[in-house]
């Protein structure tokens, strides 16, 4: 198992799911094999579903096996802190990777523009792969 946690934005599972030779797809077959732990909290977890069912390919998809009971972060998080981020649904995936001490992997240009901001930080799926899983992944997404 490899020593990799993350906090993963719902368009790492919009992006796994309509490409599956992404770095998102890569990331999310590696949550399930365990060797990356998803760290995630209630408010992440109704976000995604919410995104995920709305999108009719991305239905069928299954992601409940990934939201390991023993990853949910169950401290403190303050998404207020992060509202200088124009879209405040981010606010939650920022506070939460904050908080819990772990990157936050995203396509997102409003999160990934707060790489130098509020001591986050914030990498695109194939950034992440390639630094803490394997080689860079041939679809960057």
């Amino acid at each position: 198992m490899i020593d990799a946690s993350a906090v993963m934005d719902t368009n790492v599972f919009v992006a796994a799911g309509f490409n599956t030779r992404s770095a998102s797809a890569r990331i999310i077959d590696a949550i399930r094999r365990r060797q990356i732990r998803m760290i995630w909290n209630k408010a992440t977890r109704r976000e995604i579903d919410l995104i995920v069912n709305r999108i009719p390919p991305l239905r069928k998809l299954d992601f409940s096996d990934l939201f390991v009971p023993v990853d949910e972060y169950l401290g403190p998080v303050d998404p207020a802190r992060f509202s200088d981020i124009p879209d405040p649904d981010d606010w939650k995936f920022a506070a939460l990777a904050h908080a819990a001490g772990v990157p936050l992997v995203s396509n997102d240009s409003h999160l990934l523009d707060q790489r130098e901001h509020h001591d986050l930080i914030v990498l695109t799926p194939g950034e992440y792969w390639g630094r803490h899983v394997g080689s860079e992944p041939y679809d960057s997404s």
